[in-house]
């Protein structure tokens, strides 16, 4: 199933349990045929489709990807990095988060409330290729006045979203 360029919705989205089921099977098994998943969710291919086509086409469906095993292409150590910028204008955020999606190490980063302004995930090989990155990249972007890291010793949990069967739906 291919996304079209998703609008993102602006509000909640009413979901009825058809829909929340075809969420639930595609987080978890997003290559899935529209017959197969048709199947699993009670209907025919022609309204599951229509079903998954209006959830991309609102946003609800952002995109599809593959979950990659880390240590299996060599990055076994996951870092997560706790950042402190020295500024907080527009300007500052956006150029500090540009420079962070064109690091490929960087998997996943946030801009959060509390201590620091960022937490940043980072996939690396080792602890040399982690320092590489700190002196070669990271350290390189402007406006950083503090970094902690924490290795990660192994992922407790690991999912792609929430699933749409167990949230609460009046939240």
């Amino acid at each position: 199933m291919k996304s079209s360029a998703p609008v993102k919705p602006r509000t909640k989205v009413d979901l009825d349990l058809i829909d929340r089921k075809i969420l639930s099977i595609l987080r978890s098994e997003g290559r899935l045929t529209v017959n197969e998943l048709a199947n699993r969710v009670g209907l025919s291919s022609s309204p599951c489709w229509s079903r998954v086509r209006h959830m991309e086409e609102i946003g609800v469906i952002k995109h599809y990807s593959a979950v990659i095993d880390h240590i299996a292409i060599g990055l076994k150590d996951i870092v997560f990095i706790e950042v402190t910028l020295d500024k907080h204008d527009d300007k500052v955020l956006s150029r500090f988060g540009d420079a962070l999606a064109r690091i490929p190490e960087v998997i996943e980063a946030n801009l959060v409330t509390g201590e620091y302004d960022y937490l940043v995930k980072v996939a690396v090989a080792d602890t040399t290729h982690y320092e590489r990155f700190l002196r070669e990249k990271l350290y390189r972007i402007q406006g950083i006045r503090h970094t902690r890291s924490t290795f990660s010793l192994r992922a407790l949990k690991l999912v792609t979203s929430a699933d749409p069967l167990l949230v609460n739906a009046s939240v």
